[in-house]
């Protein structure tokens, strides 16, 4: 059982910066592949990014790439997402997902387990 735990949404204008975390409970996060999904109003919930737990390969969505870099910290059980240059479209509730040891990283129904999610409000 993982519980995943997102924090670091918020409020910013047009061109700032957020970084959003997700504290993973349990001995075993280096053994799952991450991700991050975000949800708008009215839309259905679209893959950001994921980063492997083999080799930390990431991968990211075409609307976010050169924008947003996914990490990890192993040693703090945390993920994170920063992101530059943010733009009103962006404004969604984030998730973050968890997949044990898979290298598919972009389907919502890989993951096994997910956080409450954060929301990110993009101010025009």
């Amino acid at each position: 059982q993982v519980q995943l735990v997102e924090s670091g949404g918020g409020l910013v204008q047009a061109g700032g910066s957020l970084r959003l975390s997700c504290a993973a409970s349990g001995r075993t996060f280096r053994s799952y592949t991450m991700g991050w999904f975000r949800q708008a109003p009215g839309k259905e919930r679209e893959f950001v990014a994921g980063i492997t737990w083999s080799g930390g390969r990431t991968y990211y969505a075409d609307s976010v790439k050169g924008r947003f870099t996914i990490s990890r910290d192993n040693a703090k059980n945390t993920v994170y997402l920063q992101m530059n240059s943010l733009k009103p479209e962006d404004t969604a509730v984030y998730y973050c997902a968890a997949a044990f040891a898979s290298d598919r990283v972009q389907l919502a129904e890989d993951y096994r387990y997910w956080g409450q999610g954060t929301q990110v409000t993009v101010s025009s």
